[in-house]
């Protein structure tokens, strides 16, 4: 009888540690599917400047810088999600079709970024990938984004702290940031890989295609010494981070940037999105070892 349990168990263990196999290789049996590239960037940390906006004395202020850690390595997409890509989600009825283009007749090799999507649009997606291959994807948050991009992330200090007692250099602030972040806007959506790669060799960040992120924009209140002294909780969820060459906040439902939402400088070309994949959790061998009681 203990042959046979211990025969018995091993063949629980073979089988899951098979559907462990699948789910790191993001294959399930028979689906066709792209699974989109990744690049696995290091466990590590770095400083972040928060985003949303941070009110001291009721005049705006550089939001705080804080250490984020990430005790785990980060799975990103290696480009942004491709019009060839999404297409297959319109096609199975799953996703809309963006602003300006039509999808279904978007061709296979059609590798350049997907764009006129919504936060929603983007979310869609996700979940269609997520169940089309059994591991989960999503949106990156704002942290994660920013650690990916490194050297590409736009850091919106306003260069001059402002103060309520002296309006003029909040003025002065406020044009030289508008200023800085001016710029010509870039009407050609460029193939996959046409503003190249950053130091993580991830493509085309901050290029024109600004990319969605989970994060809700936040108001909070700064004390005299740069310290967050309260907040609105999770924040106006209606509006997302999007970041880019610049940082932006658009609603939700945006599809087309130019239409509104964007808080500072010149509005995004384009709006876009990539995507991070999870690990599935690992069992403990206490929890392993309690099941297989529990079924032998």
């Amino acid at each position: 009888m203990t042959i046979i349990k211990t025969i018995a168990g091993l063949a629980i263990v073979t089988s899951v540690a098979a559907i462990g196999y699948n789910q790191l290789t993001q294959q399930t049996p028979g689906e066709k599917v792209a699974v989109p590239e990744l690049v696995t960037i290091p466990a590590g940390s770095f400083d972040y400047r928060r985003s949303g906006e941070f009110l001291k004395s009721g005049a705006p202020v550089n939001a705080p810088v804080s250490k984020v850690d990430f005790k785990q390595p980060l799975h990103v997409t290696k480009y942004q999600i491709s019009r060839a890509d999404y297409a297959r989600c319109v096609a199975d009825d799953f996703c809309e079709t963006t602003f300006g283009q039509t999808e279904k007749n978007a061709g296979i090799d059609d590798n350049r970024p997907v764009t006129g999507v919504s936060y929603l649009d983007a979310v869609n997606y996700a979940r269609w990938l997520t169940t089309k291959t059994g591991v989960t994807w999503r949106l990156p948050a704002d942290t994660e984004w920013a650690y990916a991009a490194g050297s590409r992330f736009f850091d919106d200090a306003k260069g001059i702290e402002t103060s309520q007692s002296d309006p003029s250099k909040r003025m002065l602030s406020k044009y030289q940031q508008s200023i800085d972040l001016d710029r010509d806007a870039d009407p050609i959506v460029r193939i996959r890989g046409g503003y190249g790669a950053n130091e993580n060799g991830l493509f085309d960040l901050s290029g024109n295609v600004w990319e969605w992120t989970s994060t809700c924009y936040k108001r909070s209140k700064v004390s005299q010494d740069g310290k967050v002294i309260s907040d609105d909780g999770e924040g106006n969820c209606g509006v997302r981070v999007v970041e880019g060459r610049h940082r932006s906040y658009m609603t939700f439902f945006i599809k087309d940037a130019k239409s509104g939402g964007c808080a500072v400088g010149t509005p995004p070309d384009y709006l876009g999105f990539r995507l991070v994949k999870d690990n599935p959790p690992l069992l403990s061998i206490r929890r392993v070892r309690n099941w297989l009681k529990a079924v032998l």
